[in-house]
């Protein structure tokens, strides 16, 4: 026997005409797919980086030089290779990052996979018909039934029992749903007569008219709107960009000194009569020389070395359960100032629970026995129940159908009590299943355990406690209304359970209620949806480390204060200015959120696009934001985020819309995140530091020889293996550093922040001095000394000779040639220790041990080193050095490493 929220109806339907004509006017019940983004568009992307684009600049400098030396026959076939060089630079850079991209792209193909075809129960001519659900239309009489999804938004014309999952849209795993307005919920993010696509029925049935069809209904509004390009750029792209700014304007501002200052030299030392062949050929030269100086400006192994550090570390987060799927969301999570993360399933486990029972026939610790109270407990909670348990997973044990009831199911399975056997022995003879109306299920069953008829009944106490006569060891029923007080504050589901044994065949009820008061109230459940238990520590590790939180859900005030208490986040100091309704956000211009954003910390009964409005208004604010979500209403703001976050077990639209997808639904794994992201940005700094020093280095070695009238001991060729081959694996080395849980203690970097600090810019400009100071004195001892061997090495002779102003008449030999770029390499190869150590104030030795992988990129620079100069030939102007000479170039380069190690010492 049931009860239903209206007297029954009997609907039509439309007819097949009446459908036609609906579809022509209102459209089908499908969502647009998005447009997917081609391949060649995709890569075409990974040109727009700042950098890569002054490499193509330089580039195409270099082609022309190239093609000019060649063809008038100044240089061989050898002179394209710096050119070479470059492309193979730029696709270097571009493929790797296009294709790990596109690898994990693949993984998120999923989005179209949504089952159009599923059969619905439609009334068309009066008959029930199953149709597709592609073809419902405006004005489709639909009948709903329980495990099946709404297929469009409709207004209900008959519910009974009906219940709502509703958390694809607003995070509301109950909404209980009635056409009856007395009872319609006000508060409620949609209204109680309506029954909106996407969702599913746990309880009841109901039938529907349907009002929205496809992309008109709020789900397909939330489906279009993430697939708006709301993309922002992400801090490390903005400071990418001032990088390569500020290496354009420094390298062209030099390249123009070199020609003007060689120019004005060329002027001054002019002989009478001015020679246009002699000054073409000259003037050719200072340019080619200008040219040189900015392909060794750029650094053209920064592009790749940021994509491989982004890449390993990409592939290391999936080990912390964070699946990347946009590279640049590993160093974005970083810079975060403010995660927007919903309630159900990231802060709570999305799994109702008994929070504790007080059944007042049982013992204080409330365990089950083999008396007759605990069998009565068993019995009622087993019988009077339309739940199931899943016992599928070895394990994990899952609730189907009402999530209370299931909560209650596995209460009795934690008590080692397997439901199913006392269901299937009792014979369940009548039942009311739950309605708003009654508020409380009833079922009659001939119980096993007492041999007679029992009627049970639970649903909201104080209902159930005005139907009983007695209550169980006599307990004071204003004790019960405190008790219940209590965890109601605490924004827990409440349940009282009663029975009665029927001595009749009278039926207990009369017009769809309970007609008898005597039942006997057998106690009260506190049920909720519990913390995950690493969610408190997390919470503090965020808001230590600077970032705020704004809890954004679509439950009530309450209940979200209580989870926001429980984790941490809401305080006693906390008042309306923390907390906002949906409906009071929506009220609110854009100015007025604008001045008390930032102080928000819970927006509860938030509709879909309230997230997405928050997360725009946050980055108005030059904030960094990262959204966590799981359904289908937080695909726009996942989207319009600078980094999303979608769950492992969220909607497809989801996790398209995401960046990062957090595998076991956990908002440590998102603190985790944040300490990925902030270490891979101090290693990609330590890159740079790494990276710019040499380049100082040999722009300053060009521009000196540029007006020495000198040519530059280095080659181009040597230069791009420094740059492309070494650079790549120093960056490796670097990348390869683990994270480190001190970055947690600093505060949010702000976006406006240039990469290289005050610090790094000291570090650069003294060191690459220091190297400069030491190869052009280098040069100066093998322009005065000819030798074969370090061994000769004698500073007598050569200040001997420079007094006597003699010098070798024949350059630099070739053996000379190869000591200078080695010893080179070898200052940037101990350098690289100290980059290691930069930003620590630790010695570059501290923690090698899980430094291996650091150590193992530095053999092997410096055994490529060997290969290079060893049979590198006439490609890279290199002849074999002999053993003795990289011993005593290895020794005393490292001075870098112990001038380093004891400037560290002074500075702790």
């Amino acid at each position: 026997m049931e009860m239903s929220d209206k007297q029954k109806n009997h609907f039509v339907g439309l007819t097949e005409k009446e459908v036609e004509q609906s579809r022509a006017k209102h459209g089908n019940n499908i969502l647009t797919p998005p447009k997917k983004e081609s391949v060649w568009s995709q890569f075409l992307e990974k040109f727009k980086d700042p950098i890569i684009r002054i490499l193509l600049i330089a580039l195409l400098l270099s082609v022309g030089i190239s093609c000019y030396q060649f063809y008038t026959g100044e240089e061989g076939a050898n002179v394209f290779l710096e050119p070479l060089g470059i492309f193979v630079a730029v696709m270097l850079a571009t493929c790797v990052g296009f294709w790990f991209e596109l690898r994990a792209n693949k993984a998120f193909d999923i989005l179209n996979q949504v089952n159009d075809d599923t059969l619905v129960k439609v009334i068309r001519n009066g008959n029930v018909n199953q149709v597709p659900k592609k073809d419902v239309v405006v004005d489709d009489i639909v009948l709903l039934e329980t495990g099946e999804e709404v297929p469009a938004d409709g207004e209900l014309l008959e519910t009974v029992g009906l219940q709502i999952n509703e958390s694809t849209l607003t995070g509301e795993p109950v909404v209980k749903k009635t056409t009856v307005e007395a009872s319609f919920d006000p508060d409620a993010t949609y209204p109680s007569n309506h029954a909106m696509r996407g969702t599913t029925v746990i309880d009841g049935h109901g039938i529907m008219r349907v009002f929205s069809v496809g992309d008109a209904t709020e789900y397909g509004k939330v489906f279009v709107a993430a697939q708006i390009d709301d993309s922002v750029k992400t801090p490390l792209n903005k400071q990418l960009d001032g990088l390569g700014s500020l290496i354009t304007k420094v390298s062209y501002c030099i390249a123009a000194l070199i020609i003007i200052g060689r120019l004005l030299i060329y002027f001054f030392d002019m002989p009478e009569t001015f020679d246009w062949l002699h000054f073409g050929s000259y003037l050719l030269n200072t340019v080619m020389i200008a040219v040189t100086l900015i392909v060794v400006a750029v650094p053209e192994g920064l592009p790749m070395s940021v994509t491989l550090s982004l890449a390993m570390s990409m592939k290391r987060m999936l080990a912390t359960n964070n699946l990347v799927r946009k590279m640049h969301a590993c160093e974005t999570m970083g810079a975060a100032t403010f995660i927007c993360t919903d309630k159900t399933g990231t802060l709570t486990q999305n799994q109702m629970r008994v929070y504790k029972t007080n059944f007042f026939g049982l013992s204080d610790d409330q365990k089950l026995g083999d008396d007759a109270m605990s069998n009565l407990i068993r019995e009622g909670i087993s019988v009077n129940s339309t739940a199931y348990l899943d016992f599928s997973e070895a394990d994990k044990v899952r609730a189907l159908g009402n999530p209370t009831e299931g909560a209650l199911l596995l209460w009795l399975n934690d008590n080692q009590v397997n439901y199913l056997p006392i269901r299937e022995s009792a014979d369940v003879l009548e039942q009311l299943t739950f309605s708003t109306e009654r508020k409380y299920m009833a079922t009659v069953v001939n119980s096993p355990s007492l041999g007679k008829k029992v009627l049970y009944v639970k649903g909201a106490p104080e209902i159930v406690l005005s139907l009983c006569k007695q209550v169980i060891g006599d307990v004071d029923r204003k004790a019960i209304e405190a008790q219940l007080l209590a965890y109601q504050n605490q924004a827990m589901r409440t349940l009282g359970f009663a029975y009665y044994v029927l001595e009749d065949d009278n039926s207990p009820f009369e017009e769809g209620r309970v007609k008898t008061k005597n039942l006997t109230y057998l106690g009260i459940a506190a049920i909720s949806d519990p913390v995950r238990k690493d969610v408190p520590m997390a919470m503090k590790e965020s808001l230590d480390a600077g970032i705020s939180v704004i809890i954004v859900t679509g439950d009530t005030p309450g209940t979200a204060k209580e989870i926001a208490r429980q984790i941490g986040l809401w305080t006693d100091k906390d008042g309306d200015r923390n907390h906002l309704t949906g409906l009071e956000f929506a009220a609110l211009s854009d100015e007025e959120l604008k001045e008390r954003i930032l102080d928000l910390k819970i927006m509860s009964r938030a509709r879909p696009m309230d997230k997405s409005r928050l997360v725009k208004l946050l980055q108005e604010k030059g904030q960094v934001v990262a959204v966590t979500g799981d359904g289908t209403n937080d695909a726009p703001a996942l989207n319009a985020a600078h980094v999303g976050l979608s769950m492992g077990d969220g909607t497809s639209v989801a996790k398209e819309a995401s960046d990062i997808t957090i595998l076991d639904n956990s908002f440590s794994s998102i603190t985790r995140a944040v300490m990925w992201g902030r270490s891979l940005y101090q290693n990609i700094q330590r890159f740079i530091l790494f990276q710019m020093t040499i380049n100082v280095a040999a722009c300053l070695i060009v521009l000196i020889g540029a007006f020495l009238g000198t040519e530059s001991p280095i080659t181009v060729t040597q230069m791009l293996w420094v740059n492309l081959i070494m650079d790549t694996f120093a960056a490796m080395a670097l990348a390869s550093l683990p994270p480190t849980e001190r970055v947690m203690k600093d505060k949010p970097r702000k976006t406006t922040d240039f990469i290289i600090t005050k610090s790094m810019a000291h570090a650069i400009c003294s060191v690459g001095l220091g190297f400069v100071l030491v190869l052009f004195g280098l040069l100066q001892y093998f322009k005065h000394m000819d030798i074969t061997s370090l061994t000769q090495f004698n500073l007598s002779d050569f200040f001997s000779n420079i007094f006597n102003f003699t010098s070798n008449p024949e350059g630099l030999s070739p053996y000379e040639l190869s000591l200078f770029f080695t010893i080179f390499v070898m200052l940037q190869f101990w350098n690289m220790f100290n980059a290691k150590a930069f930003y620590t104030k630790k010695s570059a030795f501290k923690d090698m041990t899980k430094s291996k992988g650091f150590l193992l990129i530095a053999f092997i620079i410096l055994i490529g080193q060997i290969i290079i100069v060893t049979i590198g030939g006439q490609m890279f102007n290199v002849v074999p050095l002999k053993p003795m000479d990289w011993l005593l170039m290895i020794a005393s380069t490292s001075i870098v490493l112990w001038v380093g190690e004891i400037m560290r010492l002074f500075k702790k």
